[in-house]
């Protein structure tokens, strides 16, 4: 398994109360898997999302990803993993204003030391934007674009260290039909060719078509979980 889940609660303290956005979850994830994570606004999706991409941590339970044990692990060490195995879509985006589209994109290249080549950097980059639709926009920074066109950025940048596995909260969410289409059938490609694990929330049903499972969650727990053929 490429990620296993072990009971994993997350409490979050509020005022005199505590509350509890993850009740136990416990779930393995093989290599390779295109996962789709559903369920209610506020039934623990992000938040299972985060623990998973080391950004947030967790209240009891374990975690192991790359058969590394998370618990017990230090900052630099959980950069370092992040930095070496995890793709982010994040839903507000996060790209640097003062970078262009292709330094966005470049940027996890150089600091991964993934792509110490500048022409293969280049390629690299070249190739992404061209495949979400951006390559003409290259030049322009992120306040030059529209929403779906920054939403496509972040998506080029997840993908661009070719990590192990990539994380994405609705990631179809600012895009058309038409730009939702290619870019999930980028994702399905490079889920195919390149053995990448894909993890989304999401409420789109075009990634639930999609997905080889999807893990319902209400209330911080696994309700079910759906195998497609």
């Amino acid at each position: 398994m490429i990620i296993t889940l072990k009971e994993i609660c997350k409490t979050y303290p509020m005022g005199n109360l505590n509350v509890h956005a993850l009740k136990g979850i416990t779930l393995d994830i093989s290599e390779g898997e295109f996962i789709s994570v559903a369920g209610p606004s506020g039934s623990g999706k992000t938040t299972l999302l985060n623990i998973i991409g080391l950004i947030d941590g967790f209240s009891s339970g374990s975690l192991t990803i790359c058969d590394q044990e998370i618990k017990g692990q230090n900052r630099e060490e959980l950069a370092r993993l992040r930095r070496d195995l995890l793709g982010f879509v994040f839903q507000s985006f996060n790209l640097l204003p003062v970078l262009n589209v292709f330094e966005n994109v470049e940027l996890p290249l150089i600091i991964s030391k993934k792509g110490n080549n500048k022409s293969e950097r280049r390629d690299r980059v070249n190739y992404l934007l061209e495949e979400v639709g951006l390559k003409d926009r290259w030049n322009h920074v992120p306040s030059e674009l529209s929403g779906g066109e920054q939403q496509r950025v972040a998506i080029a940048r997840a993908l661009v260290t070719k990590p192990r596995i990539v994380l994405a909260d609705e990631p179809s969410a600012n895009l058309d039909s038409k730009n939702g289409e290619i870019v999930l059938g980028l994702m399905k490609e490079i889920n195919k060719n390149e053995k990448t694990t894909f993890i989304f929330s999401t409420h789109d049903p075009g990634i639930w078509k999609m997905a080889d499972r999807i893990i319902f969650l209400q209330d911080g727990s696994v309700k079910s979980q759906q195998e497609r053929q």
